[in-house]
């Protein structure tokens, strides 16, 4: 990328779509150009929309969007396409047109993107085939039945499989393109561009959208739910493989087997996710030093949490709360 080329993101709508699909990660990238403009400085990215023949296409809340067909694209030195819409009702809709194009096309791009449902577009051009894939949670067991050689993942917000990534539902988009941005111009940019919409560069867990130490708490029956509310409001204690295995009335073995094949995650990462999200909240509420808030969420000193932090969510504790938290 130099000055005088900013890389050109093409979003390919198929209708039904849900307005914010679209316009949740076209906006991530116009924050970035609203940043570089205010500086001065050559915007890195140009959009444009497009459809299977172009026009007004209308999104599921009514409002019309313009739009250029498609194949206009064959003409423009296209980086990154991202794909939005395409199922409906549990079923697919998704012109057998559209695929068959953007099967030959999507060679000829750096990356192709879907967000949401917009993963059944990249399904039907063959992209998914081979590769883990995410979209809505309320959609994954379709597109894995629609697309069997797919990898579907249910939870993740979005799935980098180059160079193909596929998001999850609605907002998941704005994760998408904040890291797509993060991918091309840095860290730093894309803070700047996360700061500008009001959002977490990276947010922790997935699809449910709650914080962990909420999460546990949501159903009855949930796997290991009141064992979770108990870590919860025990983060600066022992919350060792031994003491959850006990408070669980199981081995230590049977509990790391058993917890690992219901959740997905093993125990010790489960807990370094809770104390996290809880440091964070921390961060995002209070002016509490950083030693104070790593004691007080298990971490036992500010180095144990410093690069706990950096590891999860690619920025430092002071630099995340400079840029979202209290007094911003």
């Amino acid at each position: 990328m130099t000055m005088s080329q900013p890389r050109l993101v093409a979003f390919l709508i198929v209708p039904p779509f849900v307005l914010l699909d679209l316009a949740g990660p076209l906006d991530a990238f116009h924050a970035v150009i609203r940043n570089f403009t205010a500086l001065e400085q050559a915007a890195p990215y140009r959009t444009v929309v497009v459809s299977e023949h172009g026009g007004p296409v209308e999104t599921g809340s009514g409002i019309t969007l313009h739009t250029e067909p498609m194949r206009a694209l064959e003409a423009m030195p296209v980086d990154t396409l991202i794909a939005v819409g395409g199922a409906v009702a549990h079923r697919p809709a998704v012109p057998g047109e559209v695929g068959e194009w953007l099967r030959d096309y999507a060679p000829r791009v750096r990356r192709v993107c879907s967000v949401c449902v917009g993963a059944f577009i990249l399904g039907t051009a063959g992209l998914l085939n081979g590769r883990r894939a995410t979209t809505h949670w309320l959609d994954t067991a379709m597109l894995q039945a629609c697309f069997p050689q797919a990898r579907v993942e249910s939870d993740p917000i979005y799935v980098r499989e180059d160079p193909v990534w596929t998001s999850a539902g609605i907002t998941a988009g704005i994760d998408l393109g904040l890291a797509l941005v993060e991918d091309d111009c840095g860290v730093d940019v894309a803070l700047q561009a996360a700061r500008r919409l009001v959002v977490f560069l990276k947010r922790a867990g997935g699809q449910s959208q709650f914080s962990p130490p909420l999460q546990a708490q949501v159903a009855a029956g949930a796997p290991f739910g009141d064992l979770h509310a108990w870590m919860s409001e025990r983060l600066d204690g022992d919350l060792s493989v031994v003491r959850l295995a006990e408070q669980a009335n199981m081995s230590p073995r049977t509990f790391a087997r058993s917890y690992l094949a219901r959740t997905g995650s093993t125990p010790a990462k489960a807990v370094e996710r809770m104390r996290l999200e809880a440091a964070r909240f921390s961060l995002l509420d209070s002016d509490a030093p950083l030693k104070r808030i790593a004691a007080r969420v298990g971490f036992g000193d500010e180095q144990n949490l410093r690069r706990a932090f950096q590891r999860q969510y690619g920025v430092t504790p002071v630099a995340y709360r400079e840029r979202f938290g209290f007094g911003v």
